[in-house]
């Protein structure tokens, strides 16, 4: 089975005959991006994780403080569900998610979306990690990882892909998280990150795995 990277690289390669302008135009804004340092505000390992209460899809409130008391955390902010992308990335994370128990770590993925919204009814119930919804990217700005999406990537989302972000996302219509993970200890103090502002790059569910096993 091909690792989460195999899995990108291939969409990229795919994105890249497909649609050849549209991908270069992609490429300026990441390396735009990277030169500004966007995400470089991150929370950094060994600083504090901001607390948090967010909706689930079945809009009951679910509190940071109360995931920690369970033990080690895994926040993975990601864009929403019609992000191809992050679906290789949390199919990729369901099917290591034993493993992530095993360790006595939780999951949590966060976006954007409306609580009702972040997947469809039949990938929640295919998922078993905790989705939660932060509709006006409080959460994700306070984690350091809120990125203003450029207009060449809006216009795209909404010409090509018929995706209209103010209604998915309650009124949030060009802010969306920089993927980005965190572990966090049961202190709440990060103990792990990645973040990376290209979107089209995910940390590896085994570099989770591999950090989660340190804390142990």
């Amino acid at each position: 089975m091909k690792n989460l990277k195999e899995q990108t690289d291939a969409k990229i390669a795919a994105g890249r005959q497909a649609n050849p302008d549209f991908m270069k135009g992609v490429d300026d804004v990441i390396i735009k991006a990277k030169a500004f340092q966007q995400g470089e505000n991150a929370i950094k390992i060994g600083k504090k994780a901001p607390g948090f209460e967010l909706p689930n899809p079945n809009g009951e409130s679910i509190s940071l403080d109360t995931l920690l008391n369970k033990g080690p955390l895994v926040i993975t902010f990601y864009r929403g569900d019609w992000c191809p992308y992050c679906n290789l990335q949390l199919r990729a994370l369901q099917a290591r998610l034993s493993d992530i128990h095993e360790l006595g770590a939780t999951l949590v993925a966060i976006s954007p979306q409306v609580p009702d919204g972040s997947m469809t009814k039949n990938e929640i119930s295919e998922m078993e990690f905790i989705v939660l919804s932060d509709q006006d990217a409080k959460i994700t700005s306070q984690y350091g990882v809120a990125w203003e999406v450029p207009e060449f990537l809006l216009d795209h989302m909404r010409v090509d892909r018929n995706l209209d972000l103010e209604k998915i996302n309650n009124g949030n219509s060009n802010i969306l998280p920089i993927p980005a993970t965190f572990i966090l200890g049961s202190d709440g103090i990060v103990k792990w990150n990645y973040v990376n502002v290209d979107y089209r790059t995910r940390s590896e569910p085994e570099e989770i795995i591999e950090a989660l096993k340190k804390l142990t």
